[in-house]
């Protein structure tokens, strides 16, 4: 790889930003144990417009990377699980929520791997996906800003959430092991960059 090369397909501003919610992970951690949820929270927003921005500038920019494909999901993921666990030291009601995301990620990396070997990726986060994700993200915030929520409400948002996890961990498990019109060629996918 040429240095040229390197820097256009590492040193992009998605990525950056990617290894920026990445950083902010343990700044989250701190400050959250110590009690200031409100700036906690905003942390995360902080986190979670970084991750829009850069989805934005990579595809309106073409500045979509090998790296960044890996990068991205794995900020998100790191993101995501950091808050579950920390949350989950104060309400053990989400117990359900951690075991379907574990599983949801495992299962989905084991797909992926799956399908590389021949040579299939998907094009790109599914509508349940998504639509999981907003969810969790957004039950997590309410809960960091709310510290005091009724437990009844935090086993409400668990089981809500825990369904939404399932519903598109099914949703993947078609698309990686159906004839899907989201399953592609890895060359076109490496032809396309």
């Amino acid at each position: 790889m040429h240095k040229k090369d390197w820097k256009k397909d590492i040193l992009t501003i998605p990525n950056l930003l990617s290894l920026f919610r990445l950083l902010l992970i343990p700044v989250y951690v701190w400050i959250y144990f110590n009690g200031n949820h409100l700036v906690a929270a905003g942390i995360f927003a902080l986190s979670c417009l970084t991750d829009m921005l850069d989805g934005f500038i990579a595809r309106r920019f073409n500045m979509i990377s090998t790296v960044g494909k890996v990068l991205d999901p794995f900020a998100d993921k790191a993101t995501q699980l950091t808050m579950i666990i920390c949350l989950l030291i104060k309400h053990p009601q989400l117990i359900p929520v951690i075991c379907v995301f574990l599983v949801k990620e495992i299962f989905q990396l084991i797909a992926a791997a799956i399908m590389l070997r021949k040579r299939l990726v998907l094009r790109g986060a599914l509508l349940t996906g998504k639509i999981s994700t907003t969810l969790l993200f957004t039950s997590l915030v309410a809960m960091v800003v709310f510290p005091q929520l009724d437990p009844t409400c935090i086993t409400i948002i668990s089981v809500v959430v825990s369904i939404a996890l399932l519903i598109a961990m099914i949703d993947y498990g078609r698309a990686f092991f159906t004839d899907n019109p989201m399953r592609h060629s890895l060359d076109e996918e490496l032809e396309g960059n």
